[in-house]
């Protein structure tokens, strides 16, 4: 029986899914991939609050390298964005840009604890970025005065499990015509 490229992702995904457990309850993103120089909608999808706590705030570090980053608004919700210099310049639509969105902020909601909801924003992933690399977008949810921080990244070649992983999303080449 050959099994087609799109069965082989959804069976690596379900499995990865089947066995994740726990690690299903965090911020995550919803599209983990996406192509270096294209634009990418990030929605950080957010399953719960901290321990049965309502979310009132929600914010994300951009990594380098995303860059023309635009939140979405959200009814009930204050948006907040510091902006800062980048450690490069990136070309952009003919431009160079060398500032640009470092955190993004939602804050107010509340999202009670037994809801779902999203949060987003769009960006364009620089085209200097090496493919195959993940990016990660550290998230701390705060609930009142707790707080989860969803900022782990892994070390080089670390395969174990993080306790409280930082969304990523993972690299692709530049498709050629």
């Amino acid at each position: 029986m050959k099994i087609s490229t799109t069965g082989l992702t959804l069976l690596a995904f379900t499995s990865a899914a089947l066995c994740a457990g726990t690690a299903q309850a965090h911020v995550t993103l919803q599209t983990t991939q996406a192509q270096v120089g294209s634009s990418y909608k990030a929605v950080l999808r957010v399953p719960h609050g901290c321990k049965g706590a309502a979310t009132t705030q929600l914010s994300v570090q951009i990594p380098a390298g995303v860059i023309a980053v635009k939140p979405q608004p959200k009814p009930g919700w204050q948006i907040t964005m510091t902006h800062g210099k980048y450690a490069q310049a990136y070309a952009f639509h003919g431009a160079q840009l060398t500032e640009g969105v470092r955190t993004i902020t939602w804050s107010g909601g509340p999202l009670p604890d037994e809801y779902y909801d999203e949060f987003a924003f769009s960006s364009q992933i620089a085209s200097s970025l090496p493919p195959g690399t993940p990016l990660y977008f550290p998230v701390v949810q705060t609930c009142g005065d707790a707080a989860e921080r969803w900022i782990e990244v892994p070390a080089a070649g670390q395969r174990t499990r993080l306790e409280m992983p930082a969304p990523a999303l993972r690299l692709l080449p530049t498709e050629k015509p």
